[in-house]
């Protein structure tokens, strides 16, 4: 809010503001201003009269503040040389851009910078407060030396031109000016006073101490007061021309001037030169050399006294300045003229061309008499042409003189109209003329002798009343409309200090009364409506001269004809009410508009000069009848009706208004009209303006004394048509319609009437209230009309955002004005419930978004409303009784949004209304089945939407203990459990909608809830919506394959029938099957911007049979081609095999659908672990990496912390005999590796008891587990939840025929690609293959196997191990023929440049075979002479597995569990093969694996 700011401060733009927020000041760099009012907030403000800006834009500076209020001045506490710096600067600043931008002066642009660097660092040391006191005067010295450098002097280059030089210098004539080069130049200063001479004087004595000199204005100022006189002729010599009088050059021309009387007396001191020089009695101007034709352009001031104007003159003599002898002057000629013209009039405000009259030096002027009686100027000789020639003094007709006069008189007047009204008496035939001329009169000229003027009016009246009374009044009329006049509108203070001063007219009202009176008689006449209209005008001050004269005689008089004076005023105001009364809307009469108008504009003006004369009371009653004589009718005209509410609101306004024994009979007339027009909905501005003001002056009263009467006679007259204006004016707000004379930015005008008028009132006027509705239907239609306007209120923002104290108050008398009392009608209850819930959910009773010192202040003025009202609204919910059925379940969402407000003690009182609502719904239904559906609807949509906070998980939570003692408390038990669990999950995904989370948190939030849902509480509907929002996000994150897996769920439900749907979400009204045909084609095209096909086809195939049964053929047809496309792609089309993750979410901190749970997660494309890893800890930046697979203990799962635990895991196929089959290609075996995966497995290798250092493959067990998901991956999310896991330990015998198998399935599949074309070209991948394990198997792969297993200490250790021996001997043989068949095929497609490459592998896999020889001759002979065939026939494999990606955590070397496998999955990066070194070769490579580098 704004608070006043200290005034001893003046600030400092350091900053330029181009005023960018409303009401924004634009201030440039360097600017001071004043601040008035100061905002504290996120962003301070400070306030100027014109604008705000922001307060970090500026420097505090101290400051004086002189002449405080209107015309206050603030002058900063600095050195007075650094100011005038400042200033300059800023001057010069934008001088300098144009010397450069606009004048193109480079040089002069330069050598200004450079002034003012100088000036800048100068200030800056001035400023520094480091100087010593001779240092300060010499750094002054300089600033004033570089400051002077601008003030420079202009010499006129023609002395002809001298008297133009200011204008020429102004237009920038520099050819008839020139500037010196040298630093001449003169220093002002200058300060404002504001006020009158007397106040200044009085205000600054040591100024008027040193001889200061006070000049006036050239006219007259602004205002003249009575009193003030004046009387100056300013004289200009502007120019003359002279003959050369036979000279060869030309004269040096001294113009000498004299003031002379009627009598030839030079008047002493009466010409002055100039402001502070003495009067002199002669005046002389400068020569200029050789010029016959001077122009002087001097002005001169003849302060000439009054009584010495008339008969005097003017003489000036012409002379030549000899250049020869210094001292000699030669008179050849004069002029004259004379100040006052024979009619008495002074010499007009011209430029005179005078006569020049020869002479010489021996010419006397001692008989002014003999030059007085010549013509002086053109329009003198036209005066008198008969002119004798034989006269001393001769004219030369072709020489002049000019000279130009202005007069500042208020006792002289240049017109003979006015001059002959002042001296009316020499006149007394023309009287009548002279009075009706006096409308010829300038304003100005009788707003300078208004005093003599008014004087000399009163005078005539008093001569003769009867003859001259309505002329006089006209011309009083005429001189008061004068100074309506915005021109004159500043002389009404001297009209007033006239009237309590100066006017002594003590008889003039009995005719001044006499004339308005008749002509508001003949205001029906439609003749002479101008003059009607003037007098209308001037009603105003025509009553103050009435009322003045009136007190003047009573003063003489002692009171007598007291009673004649009112009842002369009685009949007056009949008068008045008469031409109020005309109906203007009749035929002709349109005329009386303007009169009415003028009378209702100036009636509220006399109330005041009433009550000098008259009681409150009395006054009171004259207006009331005034008033009430207005037809009641808004139809008369909208200008009359826009006058007639205005002479309202100035009646309100008035002094006569706030007296309450005046108020309580005027009331009753001003709401009369005021409803008339609020029920038509017309000038609705202007009513609320006077609506305003009665509240005000009623507010004010109240303090005062009682005010209940007219309180009551405002809810009587205005509550119910305030309401429905309130109403009209909302919806048209709403729907943005205009209103003529109705801005709706203003609405809140009448918004605060109402919550005056609310605020006023007492139990007893609600009481009286009540009792005046004559039925129910008008208490219903009320209550509905308050109701509505309360919502509109809490709804609407009627008032600016920042208004945060109108906000309260508002809603603190909505409390106060406990509108219970009235709800004896049930069919407003539901209005009222909606009403309370809007109020308690208003953003501007949050008190939890203030801030704490506003907080404190809102409770310990208003305390927490919301309580109050939640209060409330339990109570009438109680009073309800048998009722309550009826608004269940439609006030449950209502309820539920209370329950949203962050208070504790709101959401405890609206518990109970919901065990209520399940009590008497269970006691109607045998259940609470519409309460249960209804709750998590509005609960779903609630949360959704944003609302609720964290400690609105614990809502439910005391239903259970209300609900212990209830017949049906295991249903409700289980349906808060149910509730309290839907809350956790809806609140876990509003947080992460509404927050910056990643795609995959949404997502996973949006499954848990969905699946909550269905399985749970199986609202079939809001599982729908969830699947269709899921889709959204999965379409956004570019899941295509999961978003055709999640409407897959929508399209399940839905049957091949004709059903008719209704329109739902964005599906349109339809049938079930084309709806269901609908959703088939977007899943299709869905898997396949997935590239997933094969889930694509089943569709298909569903579509095709429902388009054959129907003989759609053309819908048969395309879908037929799209599922051939399909096959197409499968076969042509490259795709990448994803790889899966491991992911534990352990600790208290993660989202419920999360905590304490472990994932399996389907990779992006060419994401590995690391990526994969750095992705998770993205998501979820407050996550602890574990650095182990082991599973966490009971201290890391109740934590309140975030741990991750990832490693990439294996799947297990489904579907085997796929991948079985030799001719499927791999691009078909591929998919079914990654896809429709439920089980997922990773290996641990470890050693059960003592490590064989020889052969650690001895001891080398693996910890093998299975992880079972809820639902196959791809599905609705990349990832999801273990359901189930499988811990298996395979010993190393295991171990090792699960390698050697794997890897023969290996060669076989990769040597039958190759037998079959599947693989073109390239062989590196057969020889890489193949020369992995022969060079493995030679190098110690299959041989440490043989010692670990084939030795005979351990057959004889492990008899049962027998037949699993023998498996490995056969797989170890197996292996050697597919190795055969796999260098016949190598050979046959081997490059000749890679023969030595095959050679090598013939002759290691030789060693391989003679190795095998010597563990077992009797199993290995028969195999070791089979010569290498051309085809290869596989033997059915013994022992069925899959490719195994076995990772260790903190290992350094490869596994021989993993060692021969060539996976394409990747290990954590934290894992990574640890195969001792007793089982590596000479190249580090690993038993039967690939090559080295591979892993």
């Amino acid at each position: 809010c704004w608070v006043p700011s200290s005034s001893e401060y003046s600030v400092q733009l350091i900053c330029s503001f181009r005023g960018t927020v409303p009401q924004g000041l634009v201030l440039e760099l360097g600017e001071t201003v004043q601040i008035l009012e100061k905002c504290e907030g996120k962003l301070p403000m400070l306030k100027t009269a014109n604008g705000i800006f922001p307060a970090n834009y500026i420097h505090l500076k101290k400051a004086i503040v002189s002449n405080r209020g209107q015309y206050e001045t603030v002058v900063p506490l600095e050195d007075s040389v650094v100011t005038e710096v400042t200033a300059t600067l800023q001057e010069w600043a934008v001088l300098w851009k144009q010397l450069y931008v606009v004048r193109h002066k480079v040089d002069l642009f330069y050598k200004l910078r450079h002034v003012m660097n100088e000036l800048i660092d100068l200030r800056r040391q001035l400023l520094s407060g480091h100087l010593t006191q001779d240092q300060v005067r010499e750094v002054k010295r300089h600033l004033t030396v570089r400051l002077d450098w601008v003030f420079f002097y202009s010499r006129c280059t023609n002395e002809n031109e001298w008297c133009q030089i200011h204008e020429n210098i102004i237009r920038k004539s520099s050819t008839k000016y020139t500037a010196p080069s040298s630093n001449y130049g003169l220093i002002i200063s200058l300060q404002l006073l504001r006020g009158d001479m007397e106040q200044i004087r009085r205000e600054n004595p040591m100024i008027f101490n040193r001889g200061v000199s006070v000049t006036r204005k050239l006219g007259f100022p602004d205002v003249i007061m009575p009193g003030d006189i004046r009387n100056d002729l300013y004289l200009t010599l502007e120019k003359g021309d002279f003959e050369r009088g036979g000279k060869s050059v030309q004269k040096n021309i001294e113009v000498t001037m004299y003031v002379l009387y009627a009598d030839g007396e030079i008047l002493k001191d009466c010409i002055s030169l100039g402001s502070g020089e003495p009067s002199r009695s002669a005046y002389h101007s400068f020569v200029l050399y050789h010029n016959n034709s001077p122009r002087w352009g001097e002005i001169i001031k003849l302060p000439i006294p009054i009584d010495r104007f008339r008969g005097s003159h003017l003489r000036f003599e012409f002379r030549h300045c000899s250049t020869k002898d210094k001292g000699e002057k030669k008179l050849f000629g004069f002029a004259f003229t004379p100040l006052m013209r024979d009619d008495g009039t002074t010499l007009s405000d011209d430029i005179h061309e005078l006569y020049v009259y020869k002479c010489d030096e021996n010419s006397t002027f001692n008989n002014h008499a003999l030059y007085l009686g010549l013509p002086c100027c053109k329009e003198d000789y036209n005066g008198c042409p008969n002119i004798p020639s034989s006269l001393i003094f001769q004219r030369s007709t072709k020489e002049t003189f000019s000279v130009s006069t202005q007069l500042s008189s208020t006792k002289l007047t240049q017109n003979v109209d006015l001059l002959a009204l002042l001296k009316w008496k020499a006149y007394p035939d023309r009287v009548m003329d002279i009075l009706g001329r006096l409308r010829h009169v300038s304003g100005e000229e009788i707003v300078k002798f208004l005093q003599d003027i008014l004087d000399t009016l009163f005078v005539v009246l008093d001569d003769n009343t009867e003859k001259y009374g309505l002329l006089v009044f006209q011309s009083l009329v005429f001189i008061i409309n004068l100074l309506r006049d915005s021109k004159y509108f500043h002389f009404r203070p001297v009209m007033d200090t006239y009237i309590q001063k100066h006017f002594a007219g003590a008889l003039a009202y009995k005719e001044l009364i006499r004339c308005l009176k008749w002509y508001m008689d003949r205001s029906a006449e439609l003749v002479r409506q101008d003059h009607i209209q003037e007098a209308m005008r001037a009603l105003e001050y025509l009553f103050k001269f009435i009322v003045q004269s009136r007190i003047l005689y009573s003063r003489a008089t002692c009171g007598m004809e007291e009673e004649q004076f009112r009842s002369s005023i009685q009949e007056l105001f009949q008068s008045i009410r008469f031409v109020l009364s005309l109906d203007s809307r009749t035929a002709g009469a349109e005329l009386l508009l303007s009169p009415q108008a003028a009378l209702l504009n100036s009636f509220p003006a006399i109330f005041d000069e009433l009550l000098q004369m008259f009681t409150v009371q009395e006054v009171a009653e004259f207006v009331r009848g005034t008033l009430g004589s207005m037809p009641s009718t808004v139809h008369i005209g909208q200008s009359m009706d826009v006058v007639k509410l205005q002479s309202i609101a100035r009646t309100v306004d008035s002094r006569l208004f706030s007296f309450s024994e005046s108020r309580r009979i005027l009331l009753p007339v001003v709401l009369h009209h005021i409803h008339l027009h609020l029920r038509q909905q017309k000038e609705l501005l202007i009513c609320s303006g006077i609506l305003s003001s009665i509240f005000s002056i009623i507010k004010t009263s109240s303090l005062e004394g009682d005010v209940v009467e007219e309180v009551e006679m405002m809810v009587e007259s205005l509550l119910d048509v305030l309401l429905q204006t309130l109403l009209t004016i909302m919806s048209k707000s709403q729907s943005q319609e205009a209103v003529r004379g109705f801005s709706f930015g203003q609405q809140g005008e009448y918004v605060s009437c109402l919550l005056s008028l609310l605020r006023q009132m007492s139990d007893t006027h609600f009481q009286h209230l009540l009792d005046n509705f004559q039925s129910k239907d008008e208490l219903k239609e009320f209550l509905l009309k308050i109701f509505c306007v309360f919502r509109n209120l809490m709804k609407m923002s009627v008032f600016p955002r920042d208004w945060m104290v109108m906000r309260l108050l508002t809603s603190n008398l909505l409390l106060e004005c406990n509108v219970t009392k009235f709800l004896c009608l049930s069919q407003v209850w539901n209005s009222y419930f909606s009403l309370a819930v809007l109020f308690i959910n208003q953003p501007s009773l949050q008190l939890e978004n203030a801030t704490p010192p506003k907080r404190k202040k809102i409770l310990d003025k208003y305390g927490d409303m919301r309580v109050m009202m939640a209060y409330e609204l339990f109570s009438m919910w109680q009073n309800l009784g048998e009722h309550k059925i009826h608004f269940i379940p439609g006030m449950i969402g209502p309820f539920l949004g209370v329950t949203l407000v962050p208070q504790p003690e709101v959401r405890n009182i609206m518990i109970p209304i919901f065990h209520d609502m399940m009590d008497w719904e269970q006691r109607k239904n045998g259940n609470f089945k519409q309460v249960e559906a209804e709750l998590i609807d509005k609960l779903d949509s609630l949360v959704s939407e944003g609302k609720g906070d964290e400690n609105y998980r614990e809502l439910f939570r005391p239903l259970p203990e209300k609900i212990e003692q209830e017949t049906w408390r295991e249903t409700g038990i289980s349906f808060v459990t149910s509730v309290t669990r839907l809350m956790e999950r809806l609140l876990d995904y509003r947080d992460c909608m509404k927050g910056d989370e990643t795609e995959n948190k949404k997502i996973g939030c949006t499954v848990n809830l969905m699946n909550f849902y269905k399985s749970e509480i199986n609202k079939e509907e809001m599982y729908i919506r969830y699947i269709h929002k899921l889709c959204d996000m999965h379409l956004q994150a570019e899941n295509y394959t999961e978003a055709a897996f999640t409407l897959l769920l929508y399209c399940e439900l839905l049957q091949w029938e004709d059903r008719p749907l209704r329109e739902f979400l964005h599906y349109p009204s339809q049938s079930e099957w084309q709806r269901k045909e609908g959703l088939c084609r977007k899943i299709i095209h869905y898997f396949n911007k997935g590239k997933s096909w094969e889930f694509g086809i089943p569709l298909c195939r569903e579509l095709a049979i429902q388009y054959e049964s129907l003989y759609d053929y053309q819908s048969l047809s395309w879908i037929r081609k799209m599922e051939a496309t399909y096959y197409d792609n499968i076969m042509e089309q490259q795709r990448l095999e994803p790889e899966f993750f491991r992911v534990g979410f352990y600790g208290r901190k993660f989202p419920f659908f999360l905590r304490n749970k472990e994932y399996v997660c389907r990779g992006h494309d060419y994401e590995r672990l690391e990526a994969f890893q750095q992705r998770m800890l993205s998501e979820f930046p407050q996550a602890i990496a574990m650095q182990h697979p082991n599973h966490p203990d009971d201290s890391i799962l109740q934590c309140d912390a975030q741990y991750l635990q990832i490693y990439a895991v294996t799947p297990i196929p489904d579907n085997i005999d796929v991948l079985q089959m030799d001719r499927v290609p791999d691009r078909i075996k591929s998919f079914y590796r990654v896809n429709n995966i439920r089980k997922f497995r990773y290996d641990r290798p470890f050693h059960k008891g003592p490590k064989d250092k020889e052969n650690e493959f001895k001891s080398l067990w693996i910890e093998r587990t299975t992880l079972t998901l809820t639902h196959s991956l791809p599905g609705i999310s990349r990832w999801f939840e273990v359901e189930r896991r499988e811990l298996v330990e395979v010993s190393p015998l295991e171990n090792a025929i699960q390698v050697v198998e794997n890897k023969n399935q290996e060669l076989r599949t990769l040597i039958s690609q190759y037998q079959h074309k599947q693989m073109h070209g390239n062989i590196n991948l057969l020889s890489m293959c193949l020369n992995g394990v022969i060079d493995a198997a030679v190098n110690g792969g299959i041989a440490r196997y043989q010692e670990a297993f084939f030795d005979k200490d351990y057959i004889t250790k492990h008899p049962g191990d027998a037949e699993k021996i023998t498996q490995l001997k056969e797989l170890m043989q197996e292996q050697v023929h597919v190795l055969g068949v796999g260098l016949a095929v190598h050979e046959k497609f081997v490059h000749p440049e890679m023969r030595p490459l095959h050679k090598k592998l013939i002759d290691q896999f030789q060693m391989m075979r003679s190795s095998l020889y010597h563990v077992s001759t009797d199993v290995l002979r028969p195999l070791l002479m089979v010569s290498l065939p051309p085809a290869l026939v596989y033997p059915k494999p013994r022992y069925q597995g899959s490719v195994t990606n076995v990772s260790v955590l903190s290992s350094s070397q490869a596994s021989p569990s993993t060692s021969s496998l060539s996976s394409t999955h990747s290990a954590p990066s934290q894992m990574i093969n640890s195969a001792p070194s007793s089982a590596r070769g000479k190249h580090g490579q690993a038993l039967l694996g690939a090559p080295a580098g591979v892993p």
